[in-house]
């Protein structure tokens, strides 16, 4: 592949003049779309396939289900933390040689995972997969830095698909695995995975150069520089923080909600909602394309207000029965879905054409605000569910997303 069109940016302090990365003249392959498509998708699923398996785990180690529960709680720190302490060294290094060193790690990590023989290795286990599964982190930024700057939004899109689907799908898969061959040959599976694209990855990604000079302390300084410096940047993590706010509400209380009075469903039941939730994050791309030929701000509005109005929907869920409310909770999902990987999509357009050589520190920035909004989404949607019921839960959801409208419509802030 050759790569002879270069990418110039400005970091402040300890930016290198020479340039980020060779792109290509004209447009990225669909190959190396596919690959990092896949390899996102791959690598984030890691974090989520434990969730539908505890109950098993936690009987075949001899472990409570307290201790069983934190495997989740140690996979989600692990990857926060990796998030805001690993993911901005991708400015400071070869971006190729961190997607596969972090490859490996994950991968070595997940098979121990699957042989491990009691619930204290298989804990430390975790924590380390959320570390290294943020090479998804990694392989954002790198795909908008090799895509032309006509078709970033694009090629974003199609990278940020992937990576909604392995979290939508990843539970789904792993459920049906481990009730079939058992939650050990589910990570066996997942080693072998993210083994296989970290060989692709090693024959089909270019090499990076570093666009700055800092030292380690002074790369994770900068991030509140960063944040301080750029208007955008804090719209855009306040915004898509208030849409993961009522994104992870309804996906953590969906299954206790379906499991009571009147659907009394199982945990198959909650998963294959998932796959409605997959269907919406097909759309990303095009809103990718959307954003490449109107911008990226037009888009971060339309998919604000998308998930306002499919969350809403679900205020005539107490009229309607038990049948016809599963179809309009279905319809949502793929709404708001959609919405929100829309206004995901558009956020990393715009984050992205702000520094190009402080990338991946401003995606660490972006991510840490959907972090904590799924944070709270989830422990917020709980106790919301348990004192108001699934009204409750609309009404959180609806509440967060019309917020990030609001945010989206305000005048732009330097």
């Amino acid at each position: 592949m050759s790569f002879i069109r270069v990418v110039h940016g400005t970091a402040g302090a300890g930016a290198l003049p020479s340039p980020a990365v060779s792109a290509p003249r004209a447009s990225l392959s669909q190959g190396l779309r596919l690959l990092l498509a896949t390899s996102a998708g791959l690598s984030v699923a890691s974090i989520y396939y434990s969730q539908p398996m505890l109950g098993v785990m936690g009987s075949t180690l001899g472990a409570s289900g307290t201790a069983v529960g934190l495997v989740p709680m140690l996979t989600q720190l692990g990857y926060a933390l990796g998030i805001l302490l690993l993911t901005p060294l991708g400015d400071r290094f070869d971006r190729r040689r961190i997607i596969l060193i972090k490859a490996a790690l994950l991968s070595g990590a997940l098979l121990l995972g699957g042989l491990a023989p009691d619930i204290q290795l298989l804990l430390m286990v975790s924590f380390a997969v959320g570390l290294t599964a943020t090479v998804a982190q990694d392989i954002v930024p790198a795909a908008a830095t090799l895509a032309p700057e006509h078709e970033r939004g694009k090629v974003v899109g199609t990278v940020m698909t992937g990576l909604l689907l392995g979290i939508l799908l990843s539970r789904v898969i792993s459920g049906v695995v481990a009730e079939r061959f058992g939650w050990r040959a589910m990570y066996g599976v997942a080693a072998a995975s993210v083994a296989f694209i970290g060989v692709a990855a090693w024959r089909g990604l270019p090499r990076f150069h570093p666009t700055n000079t800092l030292s380690y302390g002074a790369l994770l300084g900068s991030l509140a520089g960063l944040w301080r410096k750029h208007g955008a940047l804090r719209r855009a993590a306040l915004a898509q923080g208030l849409l993961s706010i009522g994104f992870s509400a309804f996906w953590s209380t969906l299954a206790v909600m379906l499991h009571g009075a009147p659907f009394h469903l199982g945990s198959a039941a909650a998963g294959a909602f998932g796959l409605a939730g997959a269907a919406g994050a097909l759309g990303a791309p095009v809103a990718g394309r959307i954003a490449d030929r109107y911008g990226p701000e037009r888009v971060t509005r339309l998919g604000a207000g998308l998930t306002v109005l499919s969350f809403a929907t679900m205020f005539a869920a107490p009229w309607l029965e038990p049948h016809h409310r599963l179809w309009l909770i279905g319809a949502s999902a793929v709404g708001f879905d959609l919405g929100a990987q829309m206004t995901l999509v558009a956020h990393q357009t715009l984050v992205f054409g702000i520094e190009p050589a402080a990338r991946s520190r401003l995606n660490a920035v972006l991510f840490v605000g959907v972090f904590l909004g799924m944070s709270v989404g989830a422990a917020t949607g709980s106790l919301v569910l348990a004192w108001w019921g699934w009204v409750g839960v609309t009404v959180l959801a609806t509440a967060s997303a019309l917020a990030a409208l609001g945010v989206r419509l305000l005048p732009a802030a330097r």
